[in-house]
């Protein structure tokens, strides 16, 4: 979805005032201190955050304080973790900033140097797990693409408003090899895949566990058919079926009952003649 017209307009001038910005303050190796001040007025002139009352310093996690948050609605809604802009972000800083938001029960977390920005999706599950869902390089981006624009955008307020963040991980989920590998073993892709075979081998028996089988085997890669995302995948998958074989039972119901009706009678009416006797009347 394309940004609004005014947003992207925000977004490529702030672009191009910071991307020089930034490659100064990385050719100078400014510390982390002044990464996060810069790293503010990015949030606030190109992600749209009001600096005053949208990001804080101030947030306390078991008696520390996360570098910033984002505050909507009167509760934290994004954790930020700043690195000093020379620092490559690795990934026992990914493992602090997940922390700090599985504590304060946030969904999203931010890991930045000022130049790169990791998006990670939280899961509250035992152990906490995350997910990287978005990486933006700001030096990369082209202030006249608006596939970069977009990208941006997703970390934009009004992006966070309309929820295009958790639009972008549905779908990026939805596209994820371990949701293709689940899809290829369920039972209609199993059996497209028989048919098929069917018409090459010229009638030769052929079950639908044979071809499995195989798949697992042979043509899947161990990693996407086990482990937590494959699982979660099976369940995207089923769920999926048993909401396509209720609307089409549904469907099914609906057509037998309009059916029906078009073929019996009405009830007889009663109706009382002028002498006080009751008739009826089809």
């Amino acid at each position: 979805m394309a940004l609004p017209r005014k947003v992207a307009e925000r977004v490529s001038g702030a672009l191009k005032r910071f991307q020089p910005i930034l490659q100064g303050a990385k050719a100078r190796d400014i510390n982390e201190s002044d990464t996060v001040a810069i790293v503010t007025d990015v949030l606030h002139d190109l992600f749209g955050y009001d600096k005053y009352s949208e990001i804080t310093s101030e947030q306390r996690i078991r008696g520390t304080f996360c570098d910033l948050a984002i505050k909507l609605v009167d509760r934290p809604t994004l954790l930020i973790e700043v690195k000093a802009i020379g620092l490559e972000l690795k990934d026992q800083f990914v493992r602090q900033a997940v922390d700090y938001a599985a504590n304060q029960g946030v969904d999203w977390v931010v890991l930045t140097n000022g130049i790169h920005w990791h998006i990670y999706k939280v899961s509250f599950t035992k152990p906490i797990e995350h997910e990287l869902v978005v990486q933006i390089d700001l030096l990369a981006m082209n202030p006249k693409s608006d596939d970069d624009l977009d990208m941006v955008g997703l970390l934009a307020k009004e992006g966070w408003q309309k929820e295009r963040l958790g639009d972008f991980h549905a779908q990026k989920q939805i596209l994820s090899r371990f949701s293709i590998a689940a899809i290829v073993l369920s039972d209609p892709a199993v059996e497209v895949i028989r048919r098929e075979l069917r018409r090459m081998s010229s009638g030769i028996k052929i079950e639908l566990d044979e071809i499995r089988n195989v798949l697992r085997g042979e043509v899947l890669k161990r990693e996407v058919l086990e482990g937590e995302k494959a699982d979660e995948a099976k369940r995207l998958v089923s769920r999926a079926a048993n909401r396509a074989l209720r609307a089409a039972t549904s469907k099914e119901e609906s057509e037998t009952d309009s059916a029906l009706a078009s073929v019996v009678p009405p009830a007889p009416v009663a109706s009382k003649t002028p002498g006080g006797e009751e008739s009826t009347v089809r």
